[in-house]
C-alpha cells in the first residue's frame, strides 16, 4: 500500500479528475447524474458550484493524483457531506482508510463538526472502511448506507 496526501482543489482544477474518470462506469458510480465522457465545465458549474464547497485530490508517492474527494456544506456549515469520492483502481488495497482519515482532516481544517456520507451497499471495502475510521451507520435506504461521524 502507497502511502497517500491530500491537496486541496486550489485553484479549481478539474483536469485530473476528468483523467481519473475516463471509464463511464466508474464516472456513474462517482456522480451517476452526470453525463459521460466527463465534462470540467458542468462539474465546475453544476455539480462543485457552491462557494463554500472544498475539493481535493489524493497524492501518491510519486506526485500523481489517485483520487479526489469533495466536502459539501450539510445541514449547516458545521457539517459537512463527502460526495464525489473516489480512488483509482491502482491505488487501492487499504486505500480507504487513508482516504476516511483525510477526509477527517479536511472536514476539521473546515471547522466541521460533524462529517456524513452516503455509501454503496455493494462496496463492500468503502463501507467497512468508513465503519473502521468510526463512521455510524445511520439507516439504509435501497443500496445505499447514510453514515456520520461526530467530530470531538
Amino acid at each position: 500500500m502507497t502511502e497517500l496526501s491530500v491537496r486541496p482543489n486550489q485553484p479549481f482544477d478539474l483536469e485530473p479528475l476528468a483523467e481519473l474518470l475516463v471509464d463511464e462506469a466508474d464516472l456513474a458510480k462517482v456522480n451517476p447524474n452526470a453525463k459521460h465522457p466527463f465534462d470540467p465545465l458542468e462539474w465546475q458549474e453544476k455539480w462543485l458550484n457552491e462557494p463554500d464547497d472544498a475539493s481535493y485530490y489524493l497524492i501518491d508517492s510519486q506526485g500523481r493524483e489517485v483520487g479526489f474527494f469533495a466536502l459539501r456544506v450539510g445541514i449547516g456549515p458545521e457539517v459537512r457531506h463527502l460526495t464525489y469520492a473516489f480512488v483509482a483502481p491502482e491505488a487501492r488495497g487499504g486505500a480507504g482508510g487513508q482516504l476516511a482519515a483525510e477526509v477527517e482532516a479536511s472536514a476539521r481544517s473546515l471547522g466541521a463538526l460533524s462529517i456524513t456520507l452516503k455509501v454503496d451497499l455493494d462496496n463492500a471495502p468503502a463501507l467497512n472502511a468508513y465503519l473502521s475510521a468510526g463512521f455510524e451507520e445511520l439507516g439504509r435506504s435501497g443500496d445505499v448506507a447514510t453514515m456520520r461521524k461526530d467530530l470531538d
